[in-house]
């Protein structure tokens, strides 16, 4: 009797052993997660500025999705940015956050853009983009030190700005939304697509022609197919290609797939080689994008990208746009406005811009030069 009693108080010893040296193994991965959570990611993109949540009166009115949308957010566009995240706020019952792309001299600005205005409870982090990330990644014209810039590529290093978020819609600031943004964030991405673009060729845009862009809907006009290293992966020229403005990222998908090394190596190989079209049809930040994504995307709804307003438009000494490309009332239907090209809706010369002038937030500094073509837009304000 006196022997089993000493087993069974061995046994309860090495129980209580077991579990104190279970206690200390949990509370050091504890640790270790959390240090893994605040380490700086490669980038060196850290949040300047965040504020955590809207007041309860505007959450008790809107539903529990939390959606992340990312925009780059560049000085002389600053207003473009300011439009786009309070057309898309003024949308929503959704909960978004707004994860704002930026450089260092900028961020004074925004905040006091975003800070004194009517956009006071928007919910957004303000980061900081490093310029060096794109060091030997992308061919600067030394006649031309202004030629890139460094936030179009911004939309490559997505899990950088939301490294916590499954899924994330990107924007660019020339853009007006018009819709409810959770409808295009419910976009269904096919298994193993990290990504959901509008093709070149739907519906809304296969009819519009661009004068002087070449190939304006096929990979032809994006890539040199003259090279060895573009004809190798034997990606055929006149597939349709697509814009690159407005898309939704199955993050997971685009870690695992290591979607951002992927654009650095075509962007490296660009430099040694000049793979990209010599008469390219859209953005520097298109051709990579489109190797990567070559017949493994999803497609997003055509209306959440209605685009080329910023193209080719014409402007009349009485104040009128002529030449427009959409009918008013196709405009009034279009979920997404996207004023791509070079006339911008801030400038004189854009289709619609009275649409975008209803959603701009005029500067409390003064500094965003706007062209009001439209003072009827600001009354209502």
């Amino acid at each position: 009797m006196t022997l089993r009693k000493v087993n069974i108080s061995i046994l309860v010893a090495a129980v209580v052993i077991f579990l104190l040296v279970l206690h200390h193994n949990f509370l050091g991965l504890s640790d270790l997660l959390k240090r893994e959570l605040t380490d700086s990611n490669p980038l060196g993109l850290q949040p300047i500025d965040f504020i955590p949540a809207a007041p309860q009166r505007l959450t008790d009115e809107r539903n529990d999705k939390e959606i992340s949308v990312v925009i780059a957010a560049s000085d002389e566009r600053l207003g473009g940015a300011i439009a786009a995240m309070n057309s898309i706020y003024r949308n929503t019952r959704s909960s978004v956050v707004f994860y704002i792309v930026t450089l260092n001299d900028t961020v004074d600005h925004l905040r006091l853009w975003l800070r004194n205005t009517a956009l006071k409870n928007l919910r957004y982090q303000i980061l900081n983009f490093d310029p060096r990330v794109l060091e030997g990644k992308v061919q600067v014209d030394p006649q031309k030190a202004d030629s890139i810039k460094p936030l179009t590529f911004a939309r490559f290093y997505l899990p950088s700005f939301v490294p916590h978020a499954e899924k994330a819609i990107y924007v660019d600031d020339d853009v007006i939304v018009q819709d409810d943004i959770l409808e295009l964030y419910n976009t269904p991405l096919k298994p193993g697509h990290a990504a959901a673009f509008s093709d070149d060729c739907d519906s809304t845009t296969n009819k519009v022609a661009v004068r002087g862009a070449g190939n304006q809907y096929n990979y032809i006009g994006f890539l040199d197919y003259k090279k060895e290293t573009i004809r190798k992966l034997a990606m055929k020229a006149n597939t349709c290609s697509f814009n690159p403005g407005v898309f939704v990222a199955n993050l997971t998908e685009w870690k695992l797939q290591n979607i951002t090394k992927q654009l650095e190596k075509w962007m490296t190989l660009n430099v040694a080689e000049e793979l990209y079209s010599r008469t390219l049809a859209g953005s520097i930040t298109t051709p990579p994008l489109l190797i990567v994504f070559y017949k493994q995307h999803s497609s997003i709804d055509p209306l959440w990208n209605v685009r080329h307003l910023g193209t080719n438009a014409s402007f009349s000494m009485k104040g009128s746009n002529a030449g427009k490309r959409y009918s008013p009332q196709f405009v009034k239907t279009a979920k997404l406005l996207h004023w791509n090209g070079h006339f911008k809706p801030w400038g004189r010369t854009a289709s619609y811009a009275e649409v975008w002038e209803k959603w701009y937030v005029p500067d409390p500094t003064g500094k965003f030069s706007l062209i009001r073509r439209h003072p009827e837009a600001y009354e209502a304000k």
